[in-house]
């Protein structure tokens, strides 16, 4: 069972989706997220991802209630401060508060309750919900131009799949937190198959949650 403690440093980005089981690079340049990731670096190695509010400033802005705890996997330290990160997620959290604190990043009192789901080692959709997003996923393909290996697709287990869609796609901010916040894979999976269903028949290839 993964341990992990209710004090957490977060690093707050909109379309940055982390995901349990999946996992997410970033590039880190900011002084305060340097900072972060030395201070990770040097305890636990925990970053949690968390999204802010749409239309909030870029300073402080307020922020969305669920996110997700990650481990960092692989760290490379540039010459100049610099690191390139790859976030390995963990298990979805819900925020209690904010702390008061010295640190130049910001963090939380988070609770895990409702989550225990998501430190299972493998999820698994229904035979019809995974033909769905194959189905919906191919037809977005086509309509946005991307070519993709399909076979290579095919053999992603259900939970790769359906995490790797939402991280990866172009979703609004207000879509790319329903994904997070779905309760199984299955609910996830059926919001996503609607959001690639809207984005391809979409003149002009946003991909909305309204």
């Amino acid at each position: 069972m993964i341990k992990t403690g209710t004090r957490l440093s977060i690093f707050p980005l909109g379309g940055a989706l982390l995901l349990p089981r999946s996992y997410l690079p970033l590039h880190i340049f900011e002084t305060r997220y340097k900072a972060l990731v030395s201070d990770a670096l040097a305890r636990d190695r925990r970053i949690a991802m968390i999204q802010p509010l749409p239309g909030e400033g870029e300073e402080h802005p307020a922020l969305f209630e669920v996110g997700c705890v990650g481990k960092i996997d692989h760290v490379e330290a540039l010459p100049d401060g610099r690191f390139n990160v790859l976030l390995e997620g963990l298990t979805r959290f819900r925020l209690r508060r904010e702390l008061d604190v010295a640190t130049p990043f910001r963090q939380i009192d988070a609770d895990y309750a409702g989550y225990d789901g998501d430190l299972d080692a493998e999820l698994i959709l229904s035979n019809v919900a995974r033909a769905s997003i194959e189905q919906e996923a191919k037809r977005f393909a086509e309509a946005q131009g991307y070519a993709i290996d399909w076979e290579e697709v095919s053999r992603l287990d259900d939970q790769a799949l359906v995490n790797g869609l939402s991280q990866a796609i172009p979703f609004d901010i207000a879509s790319k937190q329903a994904l997070l916040e779905a309760e199984t894979l299955e609910i996830r999976a059926d919001l996503l198959a609607e959001l690639l269903r809207f984005s391809a028949a979409g003149d002009d290839g946003d991909v909305t949650l309204q």
